[in-house]
């Protein structure tokens, strides 16, 4: 098992098979949403009252959407990789305080705060070295040099 006794020189195909899942996972749980239109836009961006923010709700409710299919692209070929992770964290931060303030229980907002804790660990750790972000923006210093 020469895999588990590798001091971990398989992290950049690690970091890669996480971005793919979990970028695979997010397009396919955000896509229903954005596709549901204005009416689904305004239900789930609604949930921006409970921040104070009663404006806009059809936008908040799009955005929610679209950070998570197209979010969830960008995080598998690893483009704009921090700022992707930002806004998956916010709307998995939302979507946490909406499901446990509405009652659902841990139960009903466990998933959400999982993948808000998954993006704010990853805005630390980068791309990785197989990233778009890595082939495009090479002589960023410092950008994948444990990775």
């Amino acid at each position: 098992m020469a895999l588990l006794r590798s001091r971990y020189n398989y992290r950049p195909l690690g970091l890669l098979l996480l971005r793919l899942g979990i970028g695979f996972m997010f397009i396919l749980h955000g896509w229903p949403k954005l596709a549901g239109g204005p009416e689904k836009w305004a239900q789930i961006g609604s949930s921006m009252e409970m921040f104070g923010v009663s404006f806009a709700p059809v936008f908040w409710g799009f955005m929610a959407g679209f950070a998570e299919a197209v979010g969830g692209f960008l995080l598998m070929i690893g483009l704009f990789f921090r700022p992707v992770c930002v806004l998956l964290f916010i709307t998995m931060a939302v979507a946490t305080t909406s499901h446990a303030l509405s009652g659902d229980g841990f139960g009903g907002y466990s998933h959400a705060a999982e993948a808000a804790i998954l993006f704010f660990s990853l805005i630390f750790i980068g791309p990785g070295k197989y990233s778009l972000d890595n082939a495009l923006f090479p002589n960023k210093k410092d950008r994948n040099r444990y990775f």
